[in-house]
């Protein structure tokens, strides 16, 4: 195990969260302007709001950011002219180049074959009743409900953890590990800064997480091969996969494991938390919900659309390109505003609504296209989990009035920082 000194769940998921959070400004406002006056502009957006580039450490690409549904669309379905690989010399540096979310074309599509079945509907279907549930339950809840009152947060940090590192073949029995190890997760992603002093020691400790985090994950992979690598996890299955006729050693399994780890957990409790504050602000509709379960998934969905965790996303053009009237030349940066394209009104209609009950369409919460999330229904089902022992096991869960009431923040990495509730 790497010598680094240990970080803390909390400050690196709370650290995350500042590093992206960009300029105190009211975002919706300026999108719904921006939409209107300036659907298309020749600007790094979110680098002016202070948010750092993952695009690696040449940030000085021409940018042009896109505030609308269709030109959004048009560009993350568009996998070929609007290209992803850049991401391999900013965040994916950190992880030797290997990042799903950074790989093109063949490459790509290889990996995520590979990686794809561990996060099929019916192995994640099979894991929610016979282990989700139970985790959740056992070890989450049934110490908090006694207590008749949680910042939802500290319950919402872990659960996703614990749940998604056992998917992936962690042992379960060490879950003061798993913390850690989440930690030095997101550590990573708190690499691009902004401030060049600050980028300097921050990839210094992002290098150095990423370095324990390999050797925690190389440990769990030497054991599942050791022990057979017969179960479902991804572990085990990336062990006994084949690609081009020959099965991958443990360096390479360990290399794929770990690139998976910063995104897996903390989009899930950031949602947790802007699900739950939406719910617990419409008391008449968090009642309905508990009252009929089927509107979860709906609750979910709409969620993710009217605040998406992942603001936006960003590709490079492959070769001069013509977007919503405007030339982008080969090599431009073009970022999506995906919380302004969530709510485009010509393609929601009362799209600053948060309305569970509107016809279901294509968001881009979890991107869309050839790089859509690969763990979204992981994340939704374990959403729905959680919300269900919630709602089962809480009666008349209601925000605390003495405390501050959640607010939903961030230009990137959105989401609340407390939840306070009480029930009973």
């Amino acid at each position: 195990m790497s010598s680094v000194k240990e970080v803390s769940l909390e400050s690196a998921y709370s650290g995350v969260a500042d590093n992206y959070r960009g300029g105190d400004v009211d975002l919706h406002a300026i999108y719904r302007d921006m939409r209107r006056n300036s659907p298309i502009i020749a600007e790094n957006f979110m680098g002016k709001l202070g948010v750092p580039n993952i695009a690696g450490l040449d940030a000085n690409r021409p940018t042009f950011t896109v505030f609308k549904y269709k030109e959004t669309m048009a560009v993350l379905r568009d996998a070929a002219n609007y290209t992803s690989g850049f991401i391999a010399e900013g965040l994916g540096s950190f992880f030797d180049g290997l990042i799903l979310t950074g790989m093109d074309g063949e490459a790509h599509k290889k990996a995520r074959a590979l990686l794809q079945p561990i996060f099929m509907p019916e192995v994640v279907n099979r894991w929610r009743d016979s282990k989700m549930d139970p985790i959740l339950r056992k070890e989450f809840l049934a110490e908090l409900v006694p207590k008749k009152k949680a910042d939802l947060m500290e319950f919402g940090l872990y659960f996703p953890i614990r749940l998604i590192y056992a998917l992936i073949g962690f042992p379960g029995s060490e879950p003061e590990k798993i913390k850690q190890y989440a930690a030095w997760a997101l550590a990573i992603l708190a690499g691009p800064q902004v401030d060049a002093e600050k980028a300097a020691l921050a990839r210094k400790a992002a290098m150095e997480a990423a370095k324990s985090l390999y050797d925690a994950t190389h440990e769990a992979v030497v054991e599942v091969r050791r022990n057979g690598a017969n179960s479902d996890d991804l572990i085990s299955r990336l062990i006994r996969a084949e690609s081009d006729g020959r099965s991958f050693d443990d360096h390479e399994v360990t290399t794929f494991v770990r690139s998976l780890l910063p995104a897996a957990a903390e989009t899930t409790t950031r949602t947790f938390g802007t699900l739950m504050t939406l719910l617990l602000e419409r008391p008449a509709l968090l009642e309905r919900v508990r009252q009929d379960r089927s509107l979860i998934p709906k609750a979910i969905d709409e969620a993710i659309r009217f605040e998406p965790v992942a603001t936006f996303k960003v590709r490079q053009a492959a070769q001069d390109l013509e977007l919503a009237g405007m030339a982008i030349p080969k090599g431009a940066m073009v970022q999506c505003i995906v919380s302004s394209a969530n709510r485009d009104e010509e393609a929601f209609e009362n799209s600053e609504e948060f309305d569970i009950d509107r016809k279901p369409k294509p968001s881009f919460g979890f991107g869309f296209g050839p790089h859509m999330c690969i763990g979204q229904f992981i994340a939704k089902t374990e959403l729905q989990v959680a919300v269900n022992a919630i709602l089962d096991l809480m009666p008349n869960l209601r925000l605390d009035p003495d405390m501050p009431a959640p607010i939903i923040t961030g230009a990137q990495l959105r989401g609340p920082k407390h939840v306070h509730v009480l029930w009973g």
